[in-house]
């Protein structure tokens, strides 16, 4: 069972048409929470955890709650996607992270989304779903994924997805979904933003997320961005600043000179170290 481009790209488009909307302030139901849980190594999903005591704690007051929130037009529908085609592959048996349950031996659809830069993606859909949803739930979130800059889908191998209204998830080398929080994420615009953050965690975590020109950047900058990446520093300051530097560096026509000024004032150390490491930007430039 082959989905063309088009067909993913209709499937997208019908549901995004009756979802539009602006960005908004985190509830406690809608906030990012997607980083690892302790029994986890090297980051991923799994279960919330409370601010460590020893994290950074720097005295000016972050001046966003969650930079997913900043802005619902850094990337959006009509920006391009990667994505070439998804074939269907049958079912299969696969580990998986569901929210509502922890981790489980399951046996999802299993899809193969191709990229015209070389990578893939395996797309695996929780048998919950009928074989023909499978199937659209699948190309919908392969073109999304297409979106995100080679630099980002880089460290995704795999996507599991889900029903429930949970947070999605980054890590493990994966992207996790529950569509009932995508429902939300598409109301208030911020699917793309959100997906950047989750791939952030995929791919560039374990990397750089403990690395002493990170680890530099944020002692040296003023304060933190947002709340949410102070409150846990050590697991989310990156992926939450990774937003804001590609808002300012490749779509800062789309955001408020006010949000670009405090961008470059509150992380201007994060910034350079980004300047420094980010390549393979396509398709975002």
């Amino acid at each position: 069972m082959a989905i063309t481009r088009s067909v993913c790209v209709t499937a997208l488009l019908l549901t995004l048409s009756s979802c539009s909307g602006g960005g908004s302030e985190p509830s406690i139901d809608m906030a990012p929470i997607d980083s690892s849980g302790s029994n986890i190594p090297g980051g991923g999903v799994g279960a919330p955890e409370s601010p460590s005591a020893t994290d950074n704690d720097m005295p000016q007051t972050p001046p966003l709650a969650g930079t997913i929130f900043m802005d619902a037009n850094i990337i959006n529908e009509n920006d391009p996607s990667a994505f070439l085609t998804i074939r269907y592959l049958g079912t299969a048996q696969r580990q998986m992270f569901d929210r509502r349950v922890g981790w489980v031996i399951a046996e999802p659809y299993v899809f193969e989304a191709s990229y015209d830069d070389g990578l893939f993606i395996e797309v695996q859909v929780n048998a919950e779903f009928s074989e023909d949803e499978a199937a659209v739930e699948a190309a919908r979130y392969a073109w999304l994924y297409g979106q995100l800059p080679t630099l980002l889908r880089q460290g995704v191998d795999t996507s599991w997805i889900h029903r429930g209204v949970f947070p999605w998830g980054g890590g493990n080398r994966n992207l996790l979904v529950h569509t009932g929080q995508s429902e939300r994420y598409l109301r208030d615009g911020i699917v793309e933003e959100t997906l950047v953050h989750e791939a952030t965690h995929s791919s560039l975590d374990e990397q750089y997320g403990t690395s002493a020109g990170w680890n530099a950047a944020q002692m040296a900058d003023p304060t933190f961005i947002s709340s949410y990446a102070q409150d846990f520093s050590s697991r989310e300051d990156l992926a939450e600043s990774f937003l804001p530097y590609v808002a300012l560096r490749y779509r800062r026509d789309r955001i408020s000179e006010e949000l670009a000024a405090t961008i470059e004032q509150t992380i201007p150390n994060r910034i350079q170290f980004f300047d420094g490491i980010v390549r393979d930007m396509y398709p975002l430039q």
